[in-house]
This record gives structure tokens, C-alpha cells and sequence, in this order.
């Protein structure tokens, strides 16, 4: 066993112990857990085939609360925007996708676009923000599609105003493109657009969503969009291998994250601010010589911290507190872009609700003592 799998080992057995986190570790949870927490209100209903049963009625359920005409549910993310993608290419005759370059599909699919799916993308822009309208507008070439990931994770879960979401969704249809959004974690991105979720949705031409990332749910996404998109990604969902013989499971655990989550992730937002501001509070008093909130203040319910150490030393000190307090403050750290520095992500959730600024400011402490 490696240095780094045995902090991995220690870190996930402190945290399955922990009496005081902001938000459970996705290694920490077992299968009998996970199997527990599946919810039907008919355990007698059909098992699904090929996504009929429980998969259609969750379908139905997101095009709903997107307030579109349809949506597809699809075992990734990945393959559902890969999908979204080739069939907008398709349909506007143009296969480059401008996009973000910290956005998933460059960072996460091994090049798919390209290799998989025959597309090319370009760059708005390469700062660690959202593109603007005036970037999108000012791209030097003709692109069919502008896919925005709603909020861009590896920058900070950054999200723009209302207007300048508006503006980008402008800039592109005067550049005759349609507009794809990258929503894994647009459920919670209500409180700072402070839109309704059928109205951000409505601003694109489609939409993905993932029910693992913020709902909870075991896995599995949807592409959510127009009648006839949906009934070609559904043929290329098949030819992609996505059309699985049962996936019940996925589907009750995504529904029972809609029913549970869904109306606590504002709760969540409001409390990631709060943990934030007293993080910030309780480094500035902790004799660190610098640190970084980012955003300072969290746009969703995760947000970034950097800190001036080597990574390995800052996840060394968070697994000791851990064990020796029964408090998770942070968990892994990784090498920042800028020697010297490393950062970690954040994320409040339910068991995080009861965190007041003192409990921040004592685990803080608590914290900085075994740098």
C-alpha cells in the first residue's frame, strides 16, 4: 500500500466515524447504505426493461420540473452531453462546440468530442471565470453550438449574474447557434440566479442534469430539451451503449434525490455561505500567512479553499483531526497551479446544517494545530 492509499484508507475510516462533518465523503458510504436508501411507493410495480416503468416516470418527473417537452435518461453525464452535442452538430451543419476550457468535457471524457464523436471545440476564453457575451460574440470562427457549465466547477462552482447569462444566451443566437447547458449541478444554482429552474432551463436549447452530484442518487443523468432532440439522443443512446436491459435502481434513488434533496439544496446554499464568511474569519486569525476563499462568497453550496502548504501535509493534518476529534473539516488536498499552493473543495449538506460560526472557527483551530 501506497502513502497515499493508506491517508486515502485513514481518511475514509475517520470520516465513516466522524460525529461533526459539513457533508459525507462519496467513498464513506457502504453498499448496505446505499441499498437502504432506496424508496418506492409500489414495491409491486414492474421492474423497468430498456427504460420503460420507473425509468419514463423519472424522465416525465425532470422534464417537469425543467419545464421542457421531454427528457432522457442516460447510466452518465458524459454520454448524454456527447450525445447532446453530436445531435446539435447534426442539426446545425457545424460540428465546432464553443466551450469553456476548464468545462467537463475537456477536462474529464479523454478527448471524446474529438475522438468519439467528430467534434471540435474553441475558447471563448482560458481565464478561470465564465466566458463573457463579448467573447462569445468576438470568437474569430462559426461554431454550431455554446455549451456553459452551470456552474463551472474546476474554477470555483462559479456561476454568472442572471444578465450575463441572458447576454451570453444572446451573443450566441446572434452568432446563429443554439445553446447547450452543462447543468450537473444547476439544481441548486436557484438561490444565486434567483430564477425558478423551468425559467433558467428555458434560456437553452438543451439541458443536462445529474442526479448523483447534488441529489444524492446512485449514479445515472438526463438530457432534457425539445420532443425531437430527445427521440434522436434516445437512438443515439442506444448506439452509444446506453440503452441498459435494468436500471431501477438508479431511477428510485434519482427520484427519491428530487424528492429528499431537491427542496433542502437551497438550505444548503444559504449555509455555505455562512461556513464560508466564518472560514474566512477564523484563517485570517489562525496565523496562516495567506489563504483564499474562492468565490468568498459561494455562488452554490461548494466553493473552494487554497492554502499555502504542500498538499500531502494540509490532508495529513485534516485526517489526524479527524481521528483524534471526530470532526471532518476538510478531506483530500491537491496541488494548486501555483507551486507552493494546494486546494481542496468544500461542500455543505445536510449533516453541515447545524455548523454554527463557533464550531467553524474551533474546527479551524483545531485544524491549523496539526499543520
Amino acid at each position: 500500500m501506497t502513502a497515499d492509499e493508506d491517508l486515502t484508507k485513514r481518511l475514509v475510516a475517520a470520516g465513516r466515524r466522524a460525529e461533526r462533518t459539513l457533508s459525507r465523503g462519496l467513498h464513506e458510504a457502504t453498499v448496505g447504505e446505499l441499498l437502504s436508501d432506496l424508496e418506492t411507493s409500489d414495491p409491486d410495480e414492474p421492474a423497468d426493461l430498456y427504460g420503460d416503468g420507473v425509468v419514463t416516470r423519472l424522465e416525465r418527473r425532470v422534464a417537469e420540473l425543467l419545464g421542457t417537452q421531454d427528457a432522457a435518461f442516460f447510466p452518465s453525464g458524459t454520454m448524454a452531453q456527447q450525445i447532446a452535442l453530436r445531435c446539435w452538430a447534426g442539426r446545425t451543419g457545424n460540428p465546432v462546440v464553443a466551450l469553456h476550457p476548464m468545462s467537463h468535457p475537456e477536462l474529464w471524457e479523454g478527448g471524446a468530442l474529438s475522438l468519439v464523436s467528430g467534434l471540435r471545440t474553441v475558447h471563448p476564453t482560458s481565464d478561470p471565470r465564465q466566458p463573457t457575451a463579448e467573447e462569445v460574440a468576438d470568437l474569430p470562427e462559426p461554431f454550431g453550438t455554446l455549451m456553459l457549465e452551470l456552474p463551472l466547477r474546476d474554477a470555483g462552482f462559479l456561476l454568472p449574474s442572471w444578465e450575463e447569462l441572458e447576454a451570453l444566451v444572446c451573443a450566441a443566437r446572434e452568432r446563429d447557434a443554439v445553446v447547450h447547458f452543462d447543468g450537473a449541478r444547476l439544481w441548486e444554482s436557484t438561490v444565486h440566479f434567483g430564477r425558478p429552474l423551468p425559467e433558467i432551463a428555458g434560456l437553452a436549447d438543451s439541458v443536462y442534469v445529474s442526479f448523483y452530484k447534488s441529489l444524492g442518487g446512485l449514479s445515472g443523468a438526463a438530457l432534457a430539451g425539445p420532443a425531437s432532440l430527445i427521440s434522436e439522443a434516445k437512438v443515439w443512446r442506444h448506439r452509444y451503449g446506453g440503452q441498459v436491459f435494468r436500471q431501477f435502481p438508479q431511477a428510485l434513488s434519482a427520484l427519491t434525490g428530487l424528492d429528499r434533496e431537491l427542496p433542502r439544496l437551497p438550505s444548503y446554499v444559504a449555509q455555505a455561505r455562512t461556513v464560508a464568511a466564518a472560514l474566512g474569519e477564523a484563517l485570517a486569525s489562525s496565523g496562516v500567512s495567506w489563504f483564499r476563499i474562492h468565490p468568498e462568497v459561494p455562488h452554490t453550496h461548494q466553493f473552494q479553499v487554497w492554502l499555502p502548504y504542500e498538499a500531502d501535509r494540509l490532508t495529513e493534518a485534516g485526517v489526524r483531526l479527524a481521528e483524534e476529534t471526530g470532526t471532518v473539516l476538510f478531506r483530500s488536498w491537491s496541488p494548486a497551479p501555483v507551486p507552493g499552493l494546494s486546494m481542496t473543495e468544500l461542500q455543505v449538506t445536510a449533516p453541515g446544517l447545524d455548523w454554527t460560526a463557533e464550531d467553524v472557527h474551533q474546527a479551524v483551530e483545531a485544524f491549523t494545530a496539526r499543520l
